[in-house]
């Protein structure tokens, strides 16, 4: 039996809605992140907390070129 995803929402700094679908790629692109949706200065991320921690998820954001943290 598979545990549910983890869900965090991300503030990120200076985000626009486009910018986001890049964002969202690149986390999506990240082994145990299930679903990532942008939104203007945030994104809505579920995840494997077994494989991933918040950190892993920020950092994935930063080497985007974006400042971020849980909202």
């Amino acid at each position: 039996m598979s545990t549910p995803p983890t869900r965090v929402l991300l503030g990120v700094r200076g985000m626009s809605k486009e910018a986001g679908t890049k964002v969202a790629t690149a986390l999506l692109s990240t082994p145990g992140v299930s679903r990532a949706t942008p939104d203007e200065g945030q994104i809505e991320v579920y995840y494997d907390a077994t494989q991933l921690t918040v950190m892993d998820l920020v950092r994935a954001v930063r080497a985007q070129g974006f400042l971020a943290g849980m909202l």
